[in-house]
């Protein structure tokens, strides 16, 4: 029975071990120091075998910077919030991409993180 690298073809096997490179390099606790050129080297190889680039693998590869450092240690949570996130902006763009829907998700995240430092603050009543 032939191995997986066997089966694939030269740029899929190259798109594979891309992806395989970046999990430890990237998706762990610890970043290595060229995690940038590991992730965009797998958006080359998936590009190269055909694969469209969904909104989320273009956050992903757009905004990698506010990946935090322990990423292996984030809860799961983060990610079921993103595609619930996602998956309102979709519907509300009736399933089109374009870059205003990229632009609203980035504004809103950035909105409900900021919102606290906005709230008005109650004043002090002395008796």
């Amino acid at each position: 029975m032939k191995s997986l690298k066997e089966k694939l073809s030269k740029a899929e096997k190259a798109a594979w071990l891309a992806f395989k490179s970046v999990c430890p390099h990237f998706l762990r606790n610890k970043k290595s120091e060229n995690h940038e050129d590991l992730v965009g080297d797998m958006v080359k190889c998936f590009r190269v075998i055909g694969c469209n680039m969904s909104l989320k693998l273009h956050v992903f590869d757009s905004h990698l910077n506010f990946f935090p450092q322990n990423l292996g240690a984030i809860s799961d949570e983060h990610g079921e919030k993103f595609h619930q996130d996602i998956s309102m902006f979709e519907k509300r763009f009736s399933g089109r991409w374009n870059r205003s829907m990229l632009a609203e998700y980035c504004w809103s995240v950035i909105r409900d993180t900021q919102s606290d430092a906005y709230k008005r603050k109650l004043p002090k009543k002395s008796f």
